[in-house]
């Protein structure tokens, strides 16, 4: 079971902060380093000092560590591009030398977008179908080649289909608890598939889904990474649960029902009900980011039981 970290800035962290998570994630030796893609902060925090965008943040944080992934979950298709971001991955995956991966979303929040005067798009889910084809198409377009896609939402003509990462294939990140579209796609095109902030139950249901949509796509359902992302909030005994949850202003029982909370044989034991139906990767939400006992605590009594 890899564990990942999994950060969500928008609610407050600078740069400087983000590098000392970074690279104390490095130190433990976690396997990777996420961030969420947002630019307003969600529920009653107050977000200060304001957002960092996520890939000039991992573009840092590419020549700042040396072994960790690096990656999103997941950057929102309405923000960029797709020729735009297929070329701003590439270039931190070059400066990673090969450490990056895309977590690719459709976007949902539209307050953020009115907030920063971002265009919110009814048809933001048709639109991620053709941002995906165009980003993986890009990339594994063969040098001295260019590459064409003429789509309802974006056209594309003689694109040198320049740079190229330094991986021979970025992975992709698809996720999410649509049903019936979101497992058509993730088979289609990525190399993992994500649901965040779900049961055990239901990211069983879920991953069946995928299983099935990449078989009907001629495609072996184990081919995909299955993980999970969940909130984390881990204590020595009971008071040191509390007072981590207090922190980040949740409940320990709501935490212990709805993500991975307890002392460490209780996290434990958990994320092995998550292996038993698939997963095989956990992103691990960290909210209060300067909090890096927590991290060493999870390194130390969880993560080693683990390996």
């Amino acid at each position: 079971m890899d564990l990942r970290i999994f950060t969500e800035p928008q609610q407050g962290a600078t740069y400087d902060t983000l590098l000392t998570v970074a690279k104390a994630t490095e130190e433990l030796g976690f396997d990777a380093f996420f961030r969420s893609d947002h630019y307003l902060r969600m529920g009653s925090v107050d977000g200060l000092p304001g957002p960092t965008d996520a890939w000039i943040t991992l573009a840092g944080l590419a020549r700042e560590t040396q072994r960790i992934r690096l990656g999103t979950l997941m950057t929102a298709g309405t923000f960029r591009l797709p020729g735009v971001l297929a070329i701003q991955v590439a270039q931190v995956d070059q400066m990673s030398g090969g450490r990056v991966e895309l977590g690719l979303g459709a976007g949902w929040f539209e307050e953020e977008h009115k907030a920063y005067g971002i265009p919110f798009p009814k048809e933001k889910f048709a639109r991620l179908e053709e941002q995906l084809e165009i980003v993986t198409g890009l990339w594994s377009t063969d040098l001295g080649k260019t590459y064409d896609f003429h789509g309802t939402y974006y056209d594309l003509t003689d694109s040198p289909a320049l740079p190229k990462p330094a991986q021979e294939k970025i992975p992709v990140l698809v996720g999410g608890h649509g049903a019936t579209r979101t497992p058509r796609l993730a088979a289609k095109y990525a190399d993992e598939f994500n649901i965040p902030f779900a049961s055990v139950e239901d990211s069983e249901r879920q991953f069946g889904r995928v299983r099935a949509a990449a078989q009907e796509a001629g495609r072996n359902g184990d081919d995909l990474v299955y993980s999970n992302a969940l909130v984390v909030c881990v204590g020595r005994d009971d008071q040191e649960v509390a007072r981590r949850a207090e922190a980040i202003g949740r409940q320990p029982d709501e935490l212990r029902l709805n993500g991975l909370a307890g002392t460490p044989a209780e996290v434990v034991d958990k994320i092995g009900r998550y292996a038993e139906i698939g997963a095989s990767r956990i992103y691990l939400q960290i909210l209060d980011l300067d909090d890096l006992d927590h991290l060493e605590l999870i390194s130390s009594q969880v993560q080693s039981q683990l390996s």
